[in-house]
């Protein structure tokens, strides 16, 4: 995709594929320029739901799609250029992306996303609990933001010990951390 910044390098190896993921075909790797196109159809994928009762002509649709997938990467590489940006590979196809801060004084959730046929059976979760341990390893706790009417994603997140934290929310983002 033309016009985009390009990932970077990233700041090290990528972390290791958690076993729950391995064990089911899954790899990490460090996302490259040649990934956009299919994160543009993961990115599509989340928000359908979203989308479909918009009485918006299917072109108008993949138009807004495009201009609001290129705003979120451009801000994502802009606001955190040190972050891992991760895709979630099975048999060479990306079935997801886990973008992971890894900077003092805490550990910063940026993004994660699956494909819709992959929520809710773990993986996330295993991402998440992976990140905990190194977090807590480390002697870190973790942080990260999710849309206020994203109930699924903040019951997950409360299941993994993340609490909200009011003065850092906003009406449309709520702001969890979780201490280590």
């Amino acid at each position: 995709m033309s016009g985009l910044p390009s990932f970077p390098a990233g700041p090290g190896p990528a972390p290791a594929t958690p076993a729950y993921l391995s064990e089911r075909g899954f790899a990490l790797r460090h996302a490259v320029d040649a990934d956009l196109p299919r994160l543009l159809q993961l990115y599509a994928d989340t928000r359908a739901d979203e989308l479909a009762g918009v009485p918006w002509p299917p072109d108008f649709k993949q138009t807004f799609l495009d201009q609001q997938f290129q705003f979120q990467h451009r801000h994502f590489l802009a606001e955190h250029p040190t972050a891992d940006f991760l895709v979630i590979e099975r048999e060479g196809r990306i079935e997801g992306r886990y973008y992971l801060l890894r900077d003092a004084p805490e550990h910063h959730i940026v993004d994660i996303c699956l494909i819709s046929a992959h929520r809710g059976r773990g993986l996330g979760r295993a991402l998440i609990e992976a990140s905990q341990q190194e977090a807590r390893a480390q002697g870190r706790g973790m942080a990260l933001q999710v849309l206020v009417n994203n109930v699924g994603a903040r019951r997950l997140y409360e299941r993994l010990g993340f609490g909200a934290v009011a003065e850092a929310s906003t009406d449309s983002h709520l702001f969890m951390r979780w201490p280590g």
